[in-house]
């Protein structure tokens, strides 16, 4: 058996034990037996259905995905230091989830929270305005599309100050405490909000990792081999985007995840994408479960935001990327 197969074996039992234990741990264990019994006459019971298990699935998948955008924009651009919210993705949501919050509206549109529609409609813009600035720049190949996605990122986190220095103090609050990021989200609505989004992007660039792995050799090369690179990389531009949107309009910009877990999961299976986005997805979504259940648990009753405690290991690990790298370029 190769061993990129038994390492995605561990990797696989290790997520089921994550997501089998850690909606029982908290602030105050639950017992497992509470499975069985009626939410309606147990407390416990309740507090399991409706909170932990939602909120344990709902941070698999949010790791998950980006955890494989991150995969995708480190080999699209061939940069280790690439995120999923290089692209403003992320800014773009936060933007429109600012301008929402600024309004005071309370609107939902079938069942899905106004504030969501509003993250994933910035986003959408996002990614659209990076695209076509994109290809105005196609001279310029991977570069022009990193290039205008950080201008369009500086751009809307502009706009995200100037919201904030619009609101009042409690606009101001809720604003910041979005951008935080968090997954202190009650009921399965946030989960099913996401994963319609999340599925269908998530099975195109599983299936797009062998024009991945030409992309991420250069362009020279994977058009030698009969590759579309314009076709294949706006397929991934647009798969991975619409994953990582979908996951910052229901969670806000969790940090850091995107660029932590890719280069753990490539220590351990190599560059080949075939092994490397699979791995992505386990080894993300256990990551941010355990990310979460530290964040509600180390100061019970109150609660880390999650983004908070994945920027903090974000932050010693982008050092130790930076200095393990130096020897390495000229």
């Amino acid at each position: 058996m190769k061993r990129s197969t038994l390492i995605l074996a561990a990797c696989g039992i290790f997520a089921l034990l994550v997501l089998g234990l850690a909606p029982f741990v908290g602030p105050r264990w639950i017992s497992p037996s509470l499975l069985l019994a009626d939410p309606a006459l147990q407390p416990d019971a309740r507090i399991l259905w409706s909170i932990r298990l939602p909120r344990v699935l709902l941070a698999f998948c949010a790791g998950a995905g980006l955890a494989l955008g991150g995969a995708v924009f480190q080999a699209l651009f061939r940069n280790p230091l690439a995120t999923p919210f290089t692209l403003g993705v992320s800014s773009g949501a936060a933007c429109g989830a600012s301008c929402y919050l600024l309004s005071g509206l309370s609107l939902s549109l079938l069942g899905i929270p106004g504030l969501t529609l509003s993250a994933l409609a910035g986003a959408g813009v996002s990614i659209l305005l990076v695209h076509g600035l994109g290809r105005a720049c196609r001279s310029l190949g991977p570069n022009g599309l990193l290039l205008a996605g950080v201008a369009v990122s500086f751009t809307f986190s502009s706009l995200i100050l100037f919201t904030q220095y619009l609101a009042d103090f409690s606009q101001s609050y809720r604003i910041l405490r979005w951008l935080m990021g968090g997954l202190d989200l009650v009921g399965r609505g946030p989960l099913l909000g996401l994963l319609p989004l999340l599925l269908p992007g998530a099975v195109i660039v599983l299936l797009l990792a062998r024009p991945l792995d030409l992309l991420s050799t250069g362009d020279e090369l994977a058009r030698s081999r009969g590759l579309s690179t314009g076709r294949a990389r706006g397929a991934l531009f647009f798969a991975s985007s619409l994953v990582v949107g979908a996951v910052v309009a229901q969670c806000g910009p969790v940090a850091f995840v995107g660029m932590m877990v890719p280069h753990i999961c490539r220590l351990l299976t190599g560059p080949r994408h075939g092994a490397l986005l699979p791995l992505c997805l386990l080894f993300g979504g256990a990551f941010l479960v355990l990310c979460d259940t530290a964040a509600r648990s180390l100061m019970a009753p109150a609660e880390i935001p999650v983004g908070v405690l994945t920027a903090l290991l974000g932050g010693p690990f982008f050092l130790w990327l930076l200095l393990s790298r130096r020897g390495a370029t000229p």
